[in-house]
């Protein structure tokens, strides 16, 4: 009877747990992108200003998710109060999921990369070679990757990641791998299909990104787009 009892309360105590586990995954992240060293030479932590944090990151439950429409969303259970803002990435442990579009004070929706109007500068991470990912409105678990050169060579296995070259996502998120290869010989670009490492029918927690600097660059590409 203890154990039947014990088990009950543990199953209660999980969605306490997964919490508390997304909010430490997210501080994990936050530390890992301050990129600061220790000199021991010296009487106290030097930080490197070059490299310094370059994102932010907060953990959110998913209270909303569909993947059978055109136009796929999502909502999380975080808003303006909690920092987020439209234009920010949101990630899982498994990989890329989407970018957030809307923000109340309590909630936020999140346009998914299941959504045929999103599309992302993704890489091959073997290779380099980047191009640009979109969704077909097919299986939810497939994406698709264009513009990738007839002499890049991708192979059936290799990841692909994003390229970091928006103010959205760092480099090197996870987003899926190559499931099959095939080439338009007229034009001379592969058309790849995606196997996305995140399954969109079971998600539950995610990682919002902030930018730290991306108000700054935005501005910067600005000026160069209007010359």
């Amino acid at each position: 009877m203890y154990e039947r009892f014990s088990s009950v309360i543990q199953y209660f105590e999980l969605k306490r747990t997964n919490e508390e586990l997304a909010r430490e995954n997210a501080e994990l992240r936050n530390q890992l992108d301050k990129n600061s060293f220790y000199a021991p030479m010296l009487p106290e932590i030097e930080v490197d200003t070059v490299a310094a944090q370059q994102y932010r990151y907060s953990a959110a439950r998913v209270i909303n998710n569909s993947v059978n429409k055109h136009f796929n969303y999502l909502t999380l259970n975080k808003g303006r109060k909690d920092g987020i803002a439209p234009d920010m990435g949101v990630i899982s442990s498994r990989g890329l999921v989407g970018v957030v579009l809307n923000t109340s004070e309590n909630y936020s929706t999140v346009i998914s990369v299941l959504n045929t109007r999103l599309r992302i500068s993704a890489r091959l991470r073997e290779t380099g070679f980047f191009g640009s990912l979109y969704w077909d409105a097919g299986s939810y678990r497939y994406a698709t990757l264009s513009g990738i050169p007839a002499h890049a060579t991708p192979l059936v296995g290799d990841a692909v990641v994003s390229s970091g070259y928006s103010s959205i996502f760092p480099e090197n998120v996870l987003i899926g791998t190559i499931d099959k290869v095939t080439i338009d010989q007229g034009e001379g670009f592969y058309e790849i299909r995606v196997l996305l490492s995140v399954d969109f029918k079971n998600l539950e927690y995610v990682h919002i990104v902030e930018k730290l600097e991306a108000q700054e660059r935005l501005e910067l590409e600005k000026l160069s787009e209007d010359d």
